[in-house]
This record gives C-alpha cells, structure tokens and sequence, in this order.
C-alpha cells in the first residue's frame, strides 16, 4: 500500500517503512508525527483519489532526526570591478520514518 502525502507545500509518495527527508517539522527524535492531507491511496484494491484529499486518512510516521541540507552558494561578480560576493545557506530538515499508512473509512 502507498499513499501521497502534502506537508511543506510539497508532495511525497510514501510507503511503510520508507525514510525521506521533509520541511522542518517541531519535535524531537522518536516522536510520533501523523499526515491528515492525504491526496492519494492505492493498494491491491485499488486507487482512491482524494478531492482534494482523503476523507479519515492518515499517514503515521517517527520523526527520525532534524538535520540540514547541503550548502547552496548565491554568488555575485561585477566583473572588472574587482568585486564579488559568496553567501551560503542550509536549509533545516525533518528526517522521519513512515509508520504505517491508515484509509479511514
């Protein structure tokens, strides 16, 4: 069974036991964290769309650890001005480990 989740203004295909690294979210690691917007659940028995989600799903998952990403480097040159500039940014993240996927009703 698989599900797609939306948290963070982005979408995720999961399925149980999947690890995937999300937005940041508040909490500690081996907290439980549960996904309302379920857009989409499919399985052996088939396909539910959600309009715009799922109604009763729910998406169980174990936050795992808060990490940051890779570095991204904004560079500027003037060139012939003998001028430039490096900024760097990492943006925080949510590692979490899906538990169990839950179609409701």
């Amino acid at each position: 069974m698989f599900a797609v989740i939306k948290t963070g203004g982005k979408q995720y295909k999961v399925a149980a036991n999947d690890i995937l690294a999300i937005e940041k979210l508040e909490g500690e690691a081996g907290s439980a964290v549960t996904f309302e917007e379920v857009l989409l659940i499919g399985g052996e028995a088939g396909t539910t769309l959600g309009a715009p989600t799922v109604a009763g799903a729910t998406v169980a998952a174990e936050i795992v650890g808060q990490t940051r990403t890779k570095k991204v480097l904004s560079f500027k040159k003037r060139r012939r001005q003998n001028s430039k500039r490096i900024r760097g940014h990492r943006q925080h993240q949510t590692v979490v480990k899906i538990t169990g996927i839950s179609a409701g009703a």
